[in-house]
């Protein structure tokens, strides 16, 4: 019977991936993706929450956490750990883009932990032209970001994290444009996490550990890469993460997990284009031309949904000179925009486990759908993680039908445990 309600947990977490908008006919809306600079540092790094369809924000803690959630660090059963992870892209294109991931923290007492990161993302060699194919020169743009992390304690269950990063992004290696020059995009960013870490609970008969976690990502400012360039936000994002780890007995494990997953950064408005200037008229939607914390707070509420037509197309107006729009379908547009993934994941004797999962994104936001597998083995000091992706609607993914691997060192089977002060 105890696998009864473990069975009955995933059904539930799955089962919202069936009506992802309550319901909602995603035909009502139109395509508007949300786009941002620097996009690499939302990028997956790891291969163990990459084989749970991205379901990472409330895993335990290891060292792909300071990408994930720092403050479940407090609550780590190793002293340390470091890993190495290695993402091939766009690998039936080309074999020279990818991404490395370099991680680590180190539990200072039971209070305390700290930990760090460097991602570098090569985007291989480009091969500059003019207007008329003429060759300017041949070049390996790049991106990386440097992180800093601290969790902390606040009581037996609760935690926080604070992370802070230096990202610097150079795609064109100072190249003139149309007598415009360029220059590297420059990011300082900050992540907030918060974790409820309960390893006494009880799902049936089943003892297992829940967790409750939730981040907001990549706080930082807006980059432009020229002098004459808008300034674009970074891909700040809000995670909320629930995990269950059902310990079935002293050799089998499973855990199950499922992420929320939102960006905070305006939506593009609607405007219209007909009117022969360079926007338009505003429509619906709002201006994106705002800062950081009205951008965040602005992204809850800003979908501009549909714009109604007549029997000719036209847009219609009201009677104010505002613009009509289709009943309901800001709202549509604002749930589209949450992303879902679940992941489980099977250890046996804490030595080789196996997991699943699956994310979805709406596709009038970006369309991305996709299945994760993936297996881990453990010996010793070290470990191994692996994933493969595969899409779901056709559509390629730039990590489709491609091995993803990350190698693993513990460092201390225990955390120290002398009290803070």
């Amino acid at each position: 019977m105890k696998y009864i309600y473990s069975i009955a947990f995933l059904t539930i977490c799955f089962s919202s991936f069936a009506q992802p908008n309550g319901g909602v006919d995603q035909n009502d809306l139109q395509l508007n993706t949300i786009t941002t600079a620097l996009p690499f540092m939302a990028i997956t790094p790891d291969s163990r929450a990459g084989g749970m369809g991205d379901a990472g924000t409330a895993l335990n803690a290891s060292s792909s956490s300071v990408y994930w959630n720092t403050s479940i660090l407090s609550f780590s059963e190793k002293k340390s750990e470091i890993s190495l992870s290695y993402t091939p892209w766009l690998r039936q294109l080309t074999n020279d883009i990818h991404l490395s991931y370099l991680s680590g923290y180190y539990k200072i007492n039971k209070q305390h932990a700290i930990g760090g990161a460097l991602r570098y993302f090569s985007l291989g060699e480009i091969t500059f032209t003019d207007a008329s194919g003429n060759v300017i020169r041949d070049d390996k743009p790049s991106e990386f970001e440097l992180t800093g992390a601290y969790a902390f304690k606040l009581a037996d269950k609760l935690s926080i994290g604070i992370n802070g990063k230096f990202a610097y992004s150079n795609l064109t290696g100072g190249l003139t444009v149309g007598g415009v020059n360029t220059k590297p995009g420059v990011v300082g960013a900050a992540d907030l996490s918060f974790t409820y870490y309960n390893d006494k609970v009880k799902f049936g008969k089943t003892k297992g550990v829940y967790t409750f976690a939730t981040t907001i990502n990549n706080i930082g400012n807006k980059v432009a890469y020229s002098e004459l360039s808008q300034r674009d936000f970074i891909p700040m994002n809000l995670k909320i993460g629930n995990s269950f780890l059902a310990n079935f007995d002293a050799y089998n494990q499973v855990v199950f997990s499922i992420d929320i997953q939102k960006l905070l950064v305006p939506t593009p408005a609607s405007y219209n284009d007909n009117l022969g200037d360079d926007l338009g008229d505003l429509m619906s939607g709002k201006t994106s031309d705002v800062g950081i914390i009205n951008g965040i707070l602005q992204s809850f509420y800003d979908a501009p949904g549909v714009v109604a037509t007549d029997a000719s197309g036209n847009y219609i107006k009201n009677p104010d000179g505002t613009y009509e729009v289709v009943k309901g379908t800001k709202f549509k547009e604002e749930m589209a925009e949450i992303n879902l993934a679940g992941g489980v994941e099977w250890w046996y004797n804490n030595t080789f486990a196996v997991r699943g999962g699956v994310f979805y994104e709406s596709k009038n936001k970006g369309n991305r759908q996709f299945m994760n597998i993936g297996a881990s083995l453990k010996y010793n000091m070290f470990g191994i993680d692996f994933s493969y992706l595969a899409s779901l609607n056709g559509r390629q993914s730039p990590l489709a039908n491609t091995l993803r691997f990350t190698l693993r060192l513990y460092l201390g089977d225990k955390p120290v445990v002398k009290d803070a002060n």
